[in-house]
């Protein structure tokens, strides 16, 4: 049996490289190779929205077991509880990338790491989600299905071995398809992806990423349905005088919007400050969502996505009481900022949803009550709030009418719907200029702009660019002594420190000189004359770009880097030549990134190219300094990076190579032979 099985699974790997071997073989058209894959992405990711929704129904099933058996309500908290210990231990300890709503994950992907996404995410998400909203937890199920597409797409390219942008493109094609599945909704699926997830249209981005949601609705409908989440009335426009109406709702959608995104991160914020492990967090987080639906409310109306309630309560026949639909709407914000800010997984797409239908139904119905003669259909409101606080949380308008549009299939309301969702997304951008997702990784120093990474330099930590092992001086240095470091160092500030190389000040050349201009400083100590206390300092790991804005305001020209495990000691210094030295590194990785996405085989341009080195123990560079070995290195080459043990950081001149270290050098190309003979000692072949 054992010889059979390696038998089988040696002939497995055998077709899928004798695949890889004709794909590069016979060279089919690249718009062929795109669709072909962006099917295959639209199919995989449509299949696993059917087995999601099937798991959903099977851990909602097992939760009404336990509640019959222990009663409603214990039964229920408990199963929320332990949902939230394994999504807890899942996330913590696979993949931390399955935490809360996971857009923002895919964009980072797309944005910083050429669209690369550990496969292993794909199945931790979708496992997570279903044991987080099975059981009750108030979130959607949009955001794990695109997660779970883009890593299928992210996957298969990678398998492929396709170009950085060719990846970056199927992993659009599965977060189109992921929306798609989810709401039965193709046209919108395809555009929130290029809209949110690429942030630029092109006829080759949108042709693939059209093929892979349409193929991944038809899946869905084949195996689920083919009706949409729910289903909207075709409400019409009765009278112009409405539009006032309208715009009103369009600024409290943005307000409620704005409130979403601040609420919920700030109790992520709360929650990831807490020192507790992730299971103690998620758990608590459930529990908590559980109490409020439970003991808030009367029917646990926010519980869950609460689609099928926005379908059967409020878009077709508003019915409720003002202070019930206020209340739903307070308190499903409150449960969703629970459920995903203590780290459970899920989407933000459905509750943006309910409480967009809860608004629109609120100023529907007052409007109905003043004017009834022009305020007809309540629902047309709510329908027209889904949108717009949609579109103010995800600043996503297209997308957001789109998707009304599809669930409707009628043009009647496409006027109010386009002025609330458009004036949404002005105002919360003026009040709040991140959206639900790019905020996430504003919070981890990204700055997105049309789906690319805004600042160079906020792909670089403080570390790769600091000057590690600063020198420093005592606080009892005495001030004559101090003038002469600033003489023999040539240098302008020193980080103070006591006895124990705790940091406590800066010194600088400027305190010095006041000092001697006041006279008597011979008994004086630096202690006397240094800035001590509430001192300006980068963190290691921070992203370089905000350290660099720090320097800025106070307009110095050194700044200490410490640890955040121990704040109190120095670790390096970080100048002002270290960050244009940064600056010219980063510039040359950009190119590289660019170069290889356009040319991921040949890597030349004008006579250049990036050459990989591996140092060995036998190389004469092994145990060398770089500053020692700069006279034989080619005069046209740059030392771009050095990675080590998995880390990758900046060469300086002190640096010393080890061997195992694998050195990034940009250089010309007919200087190659001399870059190898100078670090492996290969010798010089004659062409």
């Amino acid at each position: 049996m054992e010889n059979r099985a390696s038998v089988s699974k040696y002939r497995s790997w055998l077709k899928a490289h004798a695949l890889r071997r004709y794909l590069d073989q016979v060279q089919p058209p690249d718009s062929l190779v795109l669709v072909i894959t962006a099917l295959i992405v639209g199919a995989g990711t449509g299949l696993g929205a059917v087995v999601f929704v099937r798991m959903l129904a099977g851990i909602r099933g097992l939760t009404q077991i336990v509640e019959s058996v222990m009663g409603g309500e214990p039964g229920l908290i408990l199963m929320m509880a332990l949902a939230g210990l394994v999504v807890g231990v899942m996330v913590s300890r696979w993949a931390s990338e399955a935490k809360g709503h996971g857009v923002p994950e895919v964009m980072e992907a797309v944005a910083i790491r050429n669209g690369r996404i550990r496969p292993r995410v794909a199945a931790v998400k979708v496992l997570a989600s279903s044991i987080t909203i099975g059981t009750g937890g108030s979130a959607g199920r949009e955001g794990p299905i695109v997660q779970v597409g883009s890593a299928l797409g992210s996957a298969l390219g990678q398998w492929f071995h396709f170009s950085a942008e060719r990846v970056q493109v199927l992993v659009a094609c599965g977060a189109a398809a992921g929306i798609a599945a989810t709401f039965n909704a193709p046209i919108a699926g395809a555009l929130f992806s290029l809209e949110v997830i690429l942030g630029k249209f092109t006829t080759r981005y949108f042709g693939a990423v059209v093929i892979s949601s349409v193929m991944a609705s038809i899946v869905g409908r084949a195996f689920l349905s083919d009706a949409p989440a729910f289903a909207v009335p075709a409400y019409p426009l009765h009278s112009l005088a409405e539009l006032p109406l309208y715009v009103v709702l369009g600024l409290l959608s943005a307000l409620v919007a704005v409130l979403f995104i601040r609420w919920l991160y700030w109790l992520e914020g709360l929650f990831d400050g807490w020192k507790v492990p992730m299971p103690v967090k998620t758990t608590i987080g459930m529990v908590a969502t559980g109490l409020v639906g439970i003991y808030l409310l009367p029917n646990r109306e926010v519980l869950g996505p609460g689609l099928e309630f926005i379908g059967a309560n409020i878009v077709e026949d508003v019915s409720l009481p003002l202070k019930m639909m206020a209340a739903l709407l307070l308190w499903k914000l409150v449960a969703t900022g629970f459920t995903l800010g203590s780290g459970n997984s899920g989407g933000v797409f459905a509750p943006s949803l309910f409480m967009g239908a809860l608004l629109g139904g609120l100023v529907g119905t007052i409007g109905k009550d003043l004017w009834p003669n022009v305020v007809i259909d309540p629902g047309a409101y709510a329908i027209v709030g889904m949108a717009a606080v949609f579109s103010g949380a995800a600043r996503a308008p297209i997308t957001a009418v789109l998707i009304v549009f599809e669930m409707s299939n009628d043009y009647k309301l496409i006027l109010p719907l386009m002025l609330a969702t458009v004036l949404s997304t002005l105002i919360a951008e003026h009040l709040f200029p991140e959206s639900i997702y790019t905020l996430k990784l504003k919070l981890r120093g990204i700055s997105l702009q049309r789906g690319r990474d805004l600042d160079l330099l906020q792909s670089m930590q403080v570390r790769e660019a600091m000057t590690a092992n600063p020198y420093v001086v005592h606080t009892d240095t005495p001030l004559p002594r101090l003038g002469e470091i600033f003489q023999q160092t040539h240098s302008h500030s020193f980080p103070v420190v006591d006895d124990e190389s705790r940091l406590l000040g800066m010194v600088s050349l400027r305190d010095y000189d006041k000092a001697l201009e006041k006279g008597h400083c011979e008994n004086l100590c630096v202690v006397d004359i240094a800035t001590m206390g509430n001192l300006l300092i980068a963190f290691d790991d921070e992203p370089l770009g905000n350290a660099i804005q720090r320097l800025g305001v106070r307009g110095i020209n050194k700044m200490p880097v410490v640890t955040r495990a121990d704040p109190e000691r120095i670790v390096g210094v970080i100048r002002r030549s270290d960050i244009v030295k940064a600056y010219n590194v980063a510039l040359v990785r950009r190119a590289k990134k660019q170069f290889e996405e356009e040319r991921v085989h040949l890597r030349r341009v004008d006579g250049t190219e990036f050459v990989e080195l591996l140092i060995l123990s036998s190389s004469p560079a092994a145990q060398q300094k770089i500053s020692a070995l700069a006279s034989d290195l080619p005069h046209d080459c740059v030392l771009v990076s050095i990675r080590r043990h998995g880390n990758v950081f900046i060469p300086h001149g002190d640096t010393i190579l080890r061997p195992g270290d694998t050195v990034t050098v940009f250089v010309r190309e007919d200087e190659e032979d001399e870059l190898r003979n100078c670090l492996l000692g290969e010798k010089v072949v004659e062409k």
